[in-house]
């Protein structure tokens, strides 16, 4: 009989053991069944357990992206829902799977459409599932990850046995604002008439009415990600030249990736009304260090180090993963591109080194699965900026601070450069928020069996001091 074990609210996949307290100290085997009824009886008051039964494997089906486009450049002309529509229908049309197949639709977005809040639910109509009702999640540039993650609890729960999973944003649909008082006096001058339609009009600036531009400000603390990245460079040493060195690297592995046909599974053509667009267009094969050390600063300008170069640009993009609970995906016929091991959300103070999610999602995602660093093949760290993945990278060894922060005795350790990033990361494919966790999943299995490998970590930093991270597996 399979061992029963406590129920996750945040995806512990490893069914062979419990997970791990954060000290790292295993948890105890649950007493036998009458043990555990007899104690309960005596205990008063007791809190409600619920004991859930060993779940089955989610198999990932298939994953699928459009190019990665500069923002106001080869995808402008695409919005978001069209692009989630392309690329959704591409996947399941490449899986020769039926509609009517997939129990639901799960989608991110980080840039909310005003005219359809609830992606999820339009793509689901634009490929006729109406069953789908659609559920649409954000969670800043975690919401890839997350999708993957709602849509695995949905299998988990019984609800859904096949889920369509996603994220999009297209920030040159960006919606521009105004200011709220702004927005009033619009309201009274719809309502008035005659004179008083005069007296309104006169009181009305015509500076008022030029848009509020979007920002990327973190509300919280006033500040945008790059101005925190800036603040961790500051706090933990990161030199602008090791800054330029990972962002070099990151396009020449990315280039690399491309020439050698490693991306061609990963990437579909996009139709836009301009003519079809099949590749990403951030990626540069030729940097040069001497111009990278020429550019200056954005974030501060007097003693930064962060540039345009050693930063994710603002991209549009989407990306689809098709998962599904692993017996069903047999009785489908569909083929299995790996499995979900498990996965970690994590929060802290963003005022201190926001950025630092990395750090403390993926000890909880690695003790789920059960495994340390040295068992991971390979690692992808989302690039938002090379001043924060190197941060990352520097507190991921560091003992006092995983005693200090953390609560736990060791730090995970180093980082192989060489399992590291090993085709590129955002820094050279862009970062459409909600699509890069889609992203790095899809790339992290296809690499793995590229490599004859079983086991990798996908992680991102997310705004609002957040962090999450996936550990995916393949089978020889």
């Amino acid at each position: 009989m399979a061992t029963r074990k406590k129920a996750s609210a945040e995806g512990n996949l490893d069914l062979g053991t419990a997970p791990a307290a954060a000290t790292g100290a295993a948890s105890p085997e649950a007493p036998p069944a009458p043990v555990a009824a007899a104690v309960a009886a005596k205990a008063a008051p007791s809190p409600t357990v619920i004991i859930a039964p060993a779940r089955e494997r989610i198999a990932i089906v298939s994953t699928l992206r459009t190019p990665f486009s500069r923002s106001w450049s080869d995808l402008n002309d695409v919005d978001p829902v069209e692009l989630s529509t392309q690329v959704a229908r591409e996947l399941l049309f490449r899986l020769e799977l039926p509609y009517q197949k997939v129990d639901q639709v799960v989608w991110g977005t980080v840039i909310a459409v005003p005219r359809s809040p609830n992606i999820a639910r339009e793509v689901a109509l634009n490929l006729g599932m109406y069953h789908a009702h659609g559920v649409t999640v954000s969670r800043a540039c975690a919401s890839g990850f997350q999708s993957i993650a709602s849509g695995a609890e949905m299998i988990w729960a019984g609800v859904a046995d096949v889920v369509l999973c996603g994220g999009v944003d297209v920030t040159s649909h960006a919606p521009v604002t105004y200011k709220k008082a702004v927005v009033d006096k619009l309201l009274e001058l719809q309502k008035a008439k005659g004179i008083d339609l005069l007296k309104k009009l006169r009181g009305l600036n015509p500076l008022d009415l030029l848009p509020s531009p979007p920002a990327l400000t973190e509300r919280y603390t006033g500040k945008t990600m790059g101005e925190h990245a800036e603040e961790m460079a500051q706090n933990f040493g990161i030199s602008r030249a090791a800054q330029e060195e990972l962002a070099m690297q990151s396009h020449q592995k990315a280039y690399a990736a491309v020439q050698t046909g490693l991306l061609a599974q990963e990437v579909m053509t996009v139709q836009t009304p301009k003519g079809p667009i099949s590749a990403d267009n951030l990626i540069r094969g030729d940097m040069d260090a001497a111009k990278l050390a020429k550019l200056k600063p954005v974030f501060d300008r007097r003693n930064g180090t962060i540039t345009a170069a050693t930063s994710s640009a603002l991209t549009d993009g989407a990306g689809a993963c098709l998962i599904a609970r692993e017996s069903r995906a047999k009785e489908l016929g569909l083929p299995i591109l790996g499995y979900l091991r498990s996965y970690a959300f994590a929060g802290q103070d963003p005022r201190e080194n926001m950025l630092l999610g990395n750090v403390y999602s993926m000890p909880l995602a690695m003790d789920r699965a059960g495994v340390g660093l040295a068992q991971l093949d390979f690692i992808e760290i989302h690039e938002a900026f090379a001043a924060q993945v190197l941060s990352n990278l520097k507190m991921l060894k560091d003992r006092e601070f995983f005693r200090s922060k953390l609560g736990r005795d060791q730090a995970l350790g180093e980082v192989d450069p060489a399992r590291l990033n090993v085709r590129g990361g955002s820094l050279a494919y862009g970062h459409p928020f909600a699509a890069t966790g889609i992203r790095i999943i899809g790339s992290m299995l296809h690499t793995l069996r590229h490599n004859g490998k079983s086991l990798g970590l996908g992680t991102a930093c997310a705004a609002g001091g957040m962090g999450a991270a996936m550990v995916v597996e393949v089978e020889g």
